[in-house]
């Protein structure tokens, strides 16, 4: 195959990719956080009841996190493939790095209350209601509740932004993010399930992606010189 039949196949190839990663991670994303939300009382302060009783789900929905990781990374590679030289390097910068800040920081808060789990496996009677407990359990509450929402936020208006600089997705889906951002960036800690937002944003995101894609005719995929009949 010629090295530009090659590149062809390649880009038509990318949008399907970004799609398919954006679908994995909104997915298990939201079936993580689901999952922990109904495990878990919103209450940072709580008393740890739910090790107790509900600790096979939370185990459950952080074995889905590292997975939700991947396909999100995936997910940001072939966005950048897709923009190609139309690219803005501001903007790029900035989409780059407040979607790697809001995993590492997803990450922390997963391993901080993966850390609780196993502390309390290995001493159930002195983790509940002890200090240790209440101070790893709201600081990972207020990682996520805080700081990752704001940079799902910042990520959704550095992606709405560049769409409407390039055109690679449809305007209303770009200001439909930048309302959504809006919202994570002003919101309280205190209201429940905001999070959802951003996987469902980015699910509607990558099905249109994908819908576009798979709209796209076969002609495209022709060798250079070709012609079509």
């Amino acid at each position: 195959m010629q090295p530009e039949t090659t590149s062809i196949a390649a880009r038509l190839r990318a949008p399907r990719a970004a799609a398919i990663a954006g679908i994995f991670f909104a997915v298990l994303l939201i079936t993580s956080l689901v999952l922990i939300r109904r495990a878990v009382p919103a209450d940072p302060l709580e008393a740890g009841v739910w090790l107790q009783i509900h600790a096979s789900n939370v185990v459950l929905a952080l074995n889905l996190v590292p997975f939700a990781g991947i396909a999100f990374l995936w997910f940001i590679g072939v966005l950048r493939d897709r923009l190609g030289e139309r690219e803005d390097r501001f903007f790029a910068t900035v989409f780059l790095g407040s979607g790697l800040l809001f995993l590492a920081m997803l990450f922390m808060s997963a391993a901080m209350v993966g850390g609780l789990i196993i502390a309390y496996t290995a001493d159930p009677g002195r983790l509940i209601g002890s200090p240790t407990f209440t101070s790893a359990r709201a600081i990972a509450y207020e990682v996520m509740n805080i700081y990752a929402i704001k940079m799902a936020g910042v990520f959704m208006i550095a992606t709405s932004t560049l769409a409407i600089h390039t055109g690679f997705i449809p305007r209303w889906i770009a200001f439909l993010g930048y309302a959504v951002a809006l919202l994570l960036l002003l919101s309280s800690r205190y209201i429940e399930g905001i999070l959802l937002v951003f996987p469902l944003w980015v699910l509607l995101l990558s099905l249109y992606i994908l819908i576009d894609n798979l709209r796209q005719p076969p002609a495209a995929a022709t060798h250079p010189g070709e012609q079509t009949p």
